[in-house]
């Protein structure tokens, strides 16, 4: 058995989720197993369950699964709709895709608003579909608000607006689980029905939880809802959840660090949490132009906040790039996904992320480059360090 040799200081995982675990989250996870059905248990399960509510800007209910993201997906689908119904979609990238193909699997109908990958979901468009649905047989809307494949994010604020403007009553579904702590997200405000999230990107916790934001109408909903569903009933969540209960074993590791997950971005503040995620995206952003490369969104409207999409020059291929950026200075970057596999790269600048950390992994990436001979134009580190210098908030120095 051979073995590497060993490799100094921390590992860059600059992919857009799972994204790295603060020593906090990792110490607060490492403590034994409460008794689930006991009263320390409660105050924890309450605790999170009331917590989660804030970060979602709802004063409703939010149901907290031990599963992926995907199982949220699930969940939204299965407690709201019957076989056969319409779910009007929205093909912004690979993880709409994914959605659409679970939709389809479950016995819905899908009618499918196609893009270029290059831009969120259009607001206009959708509202021109709801129009044409004379009939409402379109049942829900569903989008994904920040694509992780493509780092566009979607107007959900526009969205709601077009539904309204066309007086449509199919509920509105959204994907958040790149975009919770990462990206303005107003579930109430914005009138979504059903938001789903992850544990393991903005939220800054490992893999293993899922959040779904239901709205009064969704619930309603789900009383005549014929899609089957066990496991991922809302019925049984929301009445144990009353108690802080579950009512299966829940993750609880997980959840200790979901609970110390949601006291660090309340003690950061999340509207603070929001602009740092915005200024790291916006300096990576510029580094990228810097270095003569096209951004795989083409409409700063829907800039992501979580993470940037690099579209590799033509006849050089991204994973072979991404392998001697891993090989040479121990920085995983994201893989091009479905139809821009081996054409782009992915940048992750969410979740505990600070300006000095993305400084490092632009410089991995512009020494890549040379390693690579990618042909690019030096100074997009020194572009990004810029504006980070020019837009430093320097009124923490000068209270000191």
């Amino acid at each position: 058995m051979t073995r590497e040799p060993r490799r100094p200081g921390r590992h860059f995982l600059q992919i857009p989720g799972p994204t790295p675990v603060p020593e906090r989250i990792l110490a607060a996870m490492s403590r034994q197993i409460l008794d689930h059905r006991g009263l320390e248990f409660q105050q924890l399960g309450r605790r999170v369950l009331s917590g989660i509510k804030g970060l979602f800007k709802t004063q409703g209910h939010v149901i907290i699964y031990p599963s992926s993201g995907t199982g949220a997906w699930e969940a939204a689908l299965t407690n709201t709709l019957s076989p056969g119904d319409t779910v009007l979609m929205c093909e912004t990238g690979q993880f709409a895709v994914l959605w659409e193909a679970m939709a389809t699997r479950l016995g819905l109908k899908t009618q499918v608003i196609p893009t270029d990958w290059r831009i969120g979901a259009d607001a206009d468009l959708i509202e021109e579909a709801l129009r044409a649905d004379k009939a409402h047989k379109i049942k829900a809307v569903c989008v994904v608000h920040n694509e992780t494949s493509t780092g566009c994010l979607t107007r959900l604020d526009e969205v709601r607006k077009a539904m309204d403007a066309a007086k449509h009553p199919a509920l509105l579904m959204a994907d958040a689980i790149s975009s919770l702590a990462a990206a303005e997200l107003r579930h109430d405000d914005w009138s979504i029905d059903v938001t789903v999230a992850g544990s393991q990107k903005g939220m800054m916790v490992p893999p293993g939880l899922s959040f779904t934001a239901i709205s009064a109408k969704a619930i309603e909903a789900s009383k005549s809802a014929q899609l089957r569903r066990s496991y991922f009933a809302w019925d049984d969540m929301l009445s144990m959840n009353s108690n802080g209960f579950f009512p299966y074993t829940p993750a609880t590791g997980l959840l200790y660090g979901l609970a110390e997950a949601i006291d660090m971005i309340n003690d950061e503040g999340l509207d603070r949490v929001i602009a740092r995620h915005k200024r790291l995206a916006e300096a990576t952003r510029r580094a990228v132009t810097a270095w003569g490369f096209d951004i795989q969104c083409r409409d700063p409207k829907y800039y992501s906040p979580a993470v940037t999409t690099v579209i590799m020059p033509e006849g050089y291929n991204a994973d072979a790039y991404r392998k001697i950026v891993l090989d040479n200075f121990n920085m995983s970057l994201g893989t091009g996904l479905n139809k821009i596999a081996g054409k782009a790269f992915r940048i992750g600048h969410l979740g505990d992320t600070n300006e000095l950390t993305i400084l490092g992994a632009l410089t991995g990436v512009e020494m890549g480059f040379e390693l690579a001979g990618v042909p690019h134009k030096k100074g997009g580190v020194a572009a990004a360090m810029s504006y980070i210098a020019e837009t430093a908030d320097t009124t923490k120095a000068a209270a000191a």
